[in-house]
């Protein structure tokens, strides 16, 4: 798939676990886990927005797309 997902870059740069990013946001460890690892096949905005706001940063800072 062409989209990255960098949210373990964001997680270091925020010194942040992704269980406490998990119970901020408000989706299990196992839902997170599938985004980190790029197996999820979509994202809510609302999940992202959530994300971007405990992780201060913006949307293109977690995906990123590049060509296969």
């Amino acid at each position: 798939m062409a989209i990255r997902i960098n949210l373990d870059l964001m997680l270091a740069k925020n010194k942040m676990s992704s269980g406490e990013l998990a119970e901020k946001v408000g989706i299990t460890q196992a839902n997170l886990s599938i985004l980190k690892t790029g197996k999820a096949k979509a994202v809510r905005f609302s999940t992202l927005e959530a994300i971007c706001r405990e992780l201060n940063c913006q949307p293109g800072d977690i995906l990123e797309y590049k060509e296969d």
